[in-house]
C-alpha cells in the first residue's frame, strides 16, 4: 500500500497522487511508470483478473478517483513462497491510499459502490499480444469479490478465462 499526503479543509483538497521519490521512500522500488490508464465502470462490474507477460510484463500502481472498488491481485511468480495466493483491498476515493501490484501478479477489481473511476500507472506499455488472465471465480485462488455473482458484470473475454492451474504450463515472467 502506498500512502499519499492529504491536505484537506471546508473549501475542499489536495494531494500528490504520485511523487516518485516518496513512492521510493515507501516501497524501496524505483520505478519508471510510462502509461497511465482510467476507466469508469458501474456496480459490479468486474474486470479481470489480466496479466501481461514476456518482455511486457507490467507493475501497476492502482486507485480509485471516485467510487469504491475491491481490488484483487494474485501472485504467480512460481518460484515465489507465495505463488498462488492473492490480496484483496478496498480502495475507495476517501481512503487516499494506492496499492502497488508488482510484476508477475495478475489483476482485477470489482465496483461495490453505484460506480467507480479506476486509475492506474503502468511500468510497461499494453500489449495485446502478451496478454492473458485467469478466470474470476478459480476455486483454487478462494477469492471473495464480496458481491454474488448473479450480480457481477463481465465482459465475453473474462467470462472464460482459464483457471490458474489450465494456464500454468504457459506462464512467462
Amino acid at each position: 500500500m502506498v500512502h499519499d499526503t492529504f491536505h484537506g479543509d471546508h473549501r475542499g483538497y489536495f494531494f500528490e497522487s504520485f511523487n516518485r521519490k516518496t513512492f521510493l521512500d515507501q516501497t524501496g522500488l524505483d520505478i519508471n511508470f510510462v502509461q497511465d490508464n482510467q476507466s469508469h465502470s458501474q456496480k459490479g462490474v468486474l474486470r479481470g483478473l489480466h496479466f501481461q507477460q514476456g518482455d511486457a510484463v507490467q507493475a501497476k500502481l492502482v486507485r480509485v478517483l471516485q467510487g469504491k472498488v475491491l481490488d484483487v491481485a494474485v501472485d504467480l511468480r512460481q518460484q515465489s513462497p507465495t505463488f498462488g495466493k492473492h490480496v484483496a483491498v478496498e480502495l475507495s476515493e476517501d481512503s487516499h491510499t494506492q496499492l502497488f501490484v508488482p510484476r508477475g501478479f495478475a489483476h482485477g477489481f470489482v465496483v461495490l459502490s453505484e460506480a467507480a473511476t479506476f486509475f492506474y500507472k503502468c511500468d510497461n506499455y499494453y500489449n495485446p499480444a502478451t496478454e492473458a488472465g485467469i478466470i474470476f471465480n478459480d476455486p483454487a485462488l478462494g477469492i471473495d469479490w464480496q458481491l454474488p455473482v448473479n450480480e457481477l458484470l463481465l465482459s465475453a473475454k473474462d467470462k472464460v478465462l482459464p483457471t490458474l492451474q489450465e494456464i500454468l504450463p504457459a506462464l512467462k515472467f
